[in-house]
Protein backbone atom coordinates (compact mmCIF):
# COMPACT_ATOMS: atom_id res chain seq x y z
CA UNK A 1 0.00 0.00 0.00
CA UNK A 2 1.45 3.40 -1.24
CA UNK A 3 1.48 6.43 1.71
CA UNK A 4 1.58 9.39 0.93
CA UNK A 5 4.44 11.69 2.57
CA UNK A 6 4.98 14.85 3.42
CA UNK A 7 6.61 15.52 0.16
CA UNK A 8 3.82 13.90 -1.94
CA UNK A 9 1.54 16.18 0.22
CA UNK A 10 3.48 19.63 -0.02
CA UNK A 11 3.45 18.59 -4.02
CA UNK A 12 -0.58 18.24 -3.42
CA UNK A 13 -1.38 21.88 -1.50
CA UNK A 14 -1.36 24.70 -4.49
CA UNK A 15 1.37 27.66 -3.05
CA UNK A 16 0.91 30.20 -0.95
CA UNK A 17 0.59 30.07 2.79
CA UNK A 18 0.01 26.58 2.87
CA UNK A 19 3.17 25.45 0.68
CA UNK A 20 4.96 27.96 3.41
CA UNK A 21 4.18 26.14 6.55
CA UNK A 22 5.07 22.84 4.92
CA UNK A 23 8.42 24.25 3.81
CA UNK A 24 9.60 24.02 7.18
CA UNK A 25 9.52 21.62 9.86
CA UNK A 26 6.51 20.60 11.06
CA UNK A 27 6.51 20.74 14.76
CA UNK A 28 3.32 18.37 15.00
CA UNK A 29 5.18 15.79 12.72
CA UNK A 30 8.04 14.74 14.56
CA UNK A 31 8.60 12.03 12.31
CA UNK A 32 5.11 10.64 12.67
CA UNK A 33 3.06 8.73 9.57
CA UNK A 34 0.39 9.95 11.04
CA UNK A 35 -0.81 12.08 13.53
CA UNK A 36 -4.31 12.70 14.70
CA UNK A 37 -6.17 16.16 14.15
CA UNK A 38 -9.57 17.46 15.59
CA UNK A 39 -10.69 20.84 14.24
CA UNK A 40 -12.30 23.16 16.28
CA UNK A 41 -14.57 25.47 15.04
CA UNK A 42 -16.71 28.56 16.51
CA UNK A 43 -19.95 27.42 16.14
CA UNK A 44 -21.66 24.25 17.71
CA UNK A 45 -19.84 21.96 20.18
CA UNK A 46 -16.40 20.56 18.66
CA UNK A 47 -15.04 19.24 21.72
CA UNK A 48 -17.12 15.99 21.72
CA UNK A 49 -15.80 12.23 22.06
CA UNK A 50 -12.93 12.78 23.94
CA UNK A 51 -11.71 9.41 24.42
CA UNK A 52 -12.24 8.32 20.99
CA UNK A 53 -8.96 9.24 19.46
CA UNK A 54 -6.93 7.69 21.98
CA UNK A 55 -8.58 4.50 20.77
CA UNK A 56 -8.12 4.82 17.38
CA UNK A 57 -4.64 5.75 17.78
CA UNK A 58 -4.10 2.95 19.97
CA UNK A 59 -6.02 0.90 17.06
CA UNK A 60 -3.65 2.11 14.47
CA UNK A 61 -0.39 1.41 16.56
CA UNK A 62 -1.37 -2.19 16.71
CA UNK A 63 -2.48 -3.31 13.57
CA UNK A 64 -0.58 -1.27 11.14
CA UNK A 65 3.19 -0.26 10.95
CA UNK A 66 2.55 3.56 10.82
CA UNK A 67 4.69 5.87 13.04
CA UNK A 68 1.91 6.98 14.94
CA UNK A 69 1.76 10.10 16.92
CA UNK A 70 0.46 9.18 20.24
CA UNK A 71 -1.04 12.49 20.97
CA UNK A 72 -4.49 14.18 19.60
CA UNK A 73 -3.49 17.33 18.39
CA UNK A 74 -6.55 19.87 18.16
CA UNK A 75 -6.23 23.15 15.33
CA UNK A 76 -8.72 25.72 15.27
CA UNK A 77 -10.46 25.62 11.64
CA UNK A 78 -9.26 29.05 10.92
CA UNK A 79 -5.78 28.18 11.60
CA UNK A 80 -3.66 28.17 8.39
CA UNK A 81 -1.45 25.47 10.63
CA UNK A 82 -4.36 22.82 9.70
CA UNK A 83 -3.90 22.58 6.27
CA UNK A 84 -0.57 20.66 6.78
CA UNK A 85 -2.81 18.11 8.71
CA UNK A 86 -2.75 14.18 6.96
CA UNK A 87 -6.14 14.00 8.46
CA UNK A 88 -9.26 15.66 10.15
CA UNK A 89 -11.86 15.17 12.34
CA UNK A 90 -14.68 16.92 12.79
CA UNK A 91 -17.97 16.60 15.14
CA UNK A 92 -20.58 17.87 17.15
CA UNK A 93 -24.23 17.82 18.00
CA UNK A 94 -25.13 21.70 17.19
CA UNK A 95 -25.04 24.31 14.77
CA UNK A 96 -22.18 24.35 11.80
CA UNK A 97 -21.75 27.93 10.69
CA UNK A 98 -18.36 28.48 9.04
CA UNK A 99 -16.89 31.79 9.40
CA UNK A 100 -15.39 33.14 6.44
CA UNK A 101 -12.06 31.75 7.84
CA UNK A 102 -13.31 28.44 8.33
CA UNK A 103 -14.72 28.33 5.34
CA UNK A 104 -11.42 29.09 2.96
CA UNK A 105 -9.67 26.84 5.41
CA UNK A 106 -11.75 24.21 4.67
CA UNK A 107 -12.37 24.27 0.96
CA UNK A 108 -8.69 24.83 0.55
CA UNK A 109 -7.72 21.70 2.74
CA UNK A 110 -9.75 19.64 0.57
CA UNK A 111 -9.80 20.84 -2.95
CA UNK A 112 -5.83 20.24 -2.24
CA UNK A 113 -5.34 16.72 -1.13
CA UNK A 114 -6.35 17.39 2.71
CA UNK A 115 -9.08 14.47 3.91
CA UNK A 116 -11.44 15.29 6.88
CA UNK A 117 -13.74 12.68 8.67
CA UNK A 118 -17.05 14.43 9.81
CA UNK A 119 -19.38 12.62 12.12
CA UNK A 120 -22.83 13.97 13.17
CA UNK A 121 -23.24 12.74 17.01
CA UNK A 122 -27.06 13.55 16.95
CA UNK A 123 -26.51 10.02 14.51
CA UNK A 124 -29.92 11.24 12.99
CA UNK A 125 -30.42 12.75 9.07
CA UNK A 126 -32.58 15.77 10.01
CA UNK A 127 -30.71 17.19 13.28
CA UNK A 128 -29.35 20.57 13.69
CA UNK A 129 -25.97 19.33 13.21
CA UNK A 130 -27.04 17.04 9.61
CA UNK A 131 -28.99 19.70 8.38
CA UNK A 132 -26.42 22.72 9.43
CA UNK A 133 -23.59 21.09 7.89
CA UNK A 134 -24.86 19.60 4.52
CA UNK A 135 -26.06 23.21 3.83
CA UNK A 136 -21.97 24.59 4.36
CA UNK A 137 -20.52 21.82 2.20
CA UNK A 138 -23.30 22.69 -0.62
CA UNK A 139 -22.22 26.27 -0.15
CA UNK A 140 -18.89 25.71 -0.54
CA UNK A 141 -19.05 22.84 -3.01
CA UNK A 142 -22.12 22.40 -4.84
CA UNK A 143 -26.03 20.75 -4.01
CA UNK A 144 -24.66 17.74 -5.71
CA UNK A 145 -21.45 17.36 -4.50
CA UNK A 146 -22.52 14.90 -1.27
CA UNK A 147 -22.98 11.57 -2.54
CA UNK A 148 -23.66 8.07 -1.09
CA UNK A 149 -20.83 6.02 -1.04
CA UNK A 150 -20.88 2.71 -3.07
CA UNK A 151 -20.81 -0.54 -0.66
CA UNK A 152 -17.67 -2.08 -3.10
CA UNK A 153 -15.42 2.04 -2.60
CA UNK A 154 -12.33 1.17 -2.22
CA UNK A 155 -12.83 2.55 1.50
CA UNK A 156 -14.38 -0.69 2.82
CA UNK A 157 -11.20 -2.77 1.86
CA UNK A 158 -8.44 -0.26 2.49
CA UNK A 159 -7.33 -2.69 5.42
CA UNK A 160 -9.66 -4.75 6.66
CA UNK A 161 -12.61 -6.20 4.70
CA UNK A 162 -15.69 -4.56 5.49
CA UNK A 163 -19.37 -4.94 3.70
CA UNK A 164 -20.52 -1.42 4.17
CA UNK A 165 -20.24 0.63 6.85
CA UNK A 166 -20.60 -0.84 10.43
CA UNK A 167 -23.17 -0.24 12.09
CA UNK A 168 -23.28 1.19 15.80
CA UNK A 169 -25.00 0.28 18.85
CA UNK A 170 -26.21 3.82 18.77
CA UNK A 171 -28.71 2.90 16.01
CA UNK A 172 -29.15 -0.58 16.60
CA UNK A 173 -30.51 0.69 20.15
CA UNK A 174 -32.95 2.53 18.36
CA UNK A 175 -31.70 6.11 19.48
CA UNK A 176 -31.74 9.38 16.49
CA UNK A 177 -34.15 9.12 13.97
CA UNK A 178 -34.39 5.02 14.68
CA UNK A 179 -33.02 4.10 11.60
CA UNK A 180 -29.69 1.96 10.75
CA UNK A 181 -27.75 3.70 8.14
CA UNK A 182 -26.56 1.60 5.73
CA UNK A 183 -23.94 3.93 3.92
CA UNK A 184 -22.06 7.02 4.25
CA UNK A 185 -21.75 9.94 1.98
CA UNK A 186 -18.71 11.71 0.51
CA UNK A 187 -17.37 14.49 -1.46
CA UNK A 188 -14.50 13.92 -4.29
CA UNK A 189 -12.63 16.09 -5.66
CA UNK A 190 -11.05 15.41 -8.85
CA UNK A 191 -11.57 11.99 -8.26
CA UNK A 192 -10.77 11.27 -4.71
CA UNK A 193 -12.51 11.12 -1.66
CA UNK A 194 -11.50 14.55 0.64
CA UNK A 195 -14.77 14.61 2.93
CA UNK A 196 -16.10 11.51 4.25
CA UNK A 197 -19.90 11.95 6.34
CA UNK A 198 -21.05 9.98 8.34
CA UNK A 199 -24.45 9.96 10.52
CA UNK A 200 -23.88 6.80 12.11
CA UNK A 201 -21.88 8.89 15.48
CA UNK A 202 -18.95 6.62 15.14
CA UNK A 203 -17.08 9.16 17.50
CA UNK A 204 -19.70 7.92 20.31
CA UNK A 205 -19.24 4.33 19.51
CA UNK A 206 -15.54 4.80 19.97
CA UNK A 207 -15.47 6.90 22.89
CA UNK A 208 -14.91 4.62 25.86
CA UNK A 209 -12.04 3.53 28.25
CA UNK A 210 -9.79 1.85 26.55
CA UNK A 211 -9.28 -1.01 29.25
CA UNK A 212 -12.69 -2.16 28.06
CA UNK A 213 -12.03 -2.43 24.59
CA UNK A 214 -11.18 -6.25 25.89
CA UNK A 215 -14.55 -7.18 26.81
CA UNK A 216 -15.91 -6.20 22.67
CA UNK A 217 -16.21 -9.57 20.91
CA UNK A 218 -15.42 -7.58 17.97
CA UNK A 219 -12.69 -4.46 18.20
CA UNK A 220 -15.45 -2.22 16.49
CA UNK A 221 -12.03 0.56 15.68
CA UNK A 222 -11.16 -1.42 13.39
CA UNK A 223 -12.88 0.35 10.64
CA UNK A 224 -11.22 3.59 11.86
CA UNK A 225 -7.94 1.98 10.94
CA UNK A 226 -9.75 1.65 7.32
CA UNK A 227 -10.58 5.17 7.08
CA UNK A 228 -7.09 6.34 8.61
CA UNK A 229 -5.44 4.14 5.89
CA UNK A 230 -7.66 4.65 3.26
CA UNK A 231 -6.67 8.74 4.09
CA UNK A 232 -3.41 8.36 3.74
CA UNK A 233 -3.19 6.46 0.48
CA UNK A 234 -5.61 8.42 -1.98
Amino acid sequence: MNFMTRNDFLRLMAGGLASALLARPLAAAGGYDFWFTRLRYDSGDWDVDQRMPSNVITSLIDYTTLRVDPKEHVLALSDPKMLTAPFCYLAGHKLVEFSPAERRNFERYVRNGGFVLVDDCNHDIDGLFARSFEAQMAKIFGAKAMQTLPKNHGLYRSFFTFDGPPNTGLELNGWGDDLVHDYLKGIEVNGRLGVLYSNKDYGCEWDYDWRNKRFLAEDNTKFAVNIVMYALSV
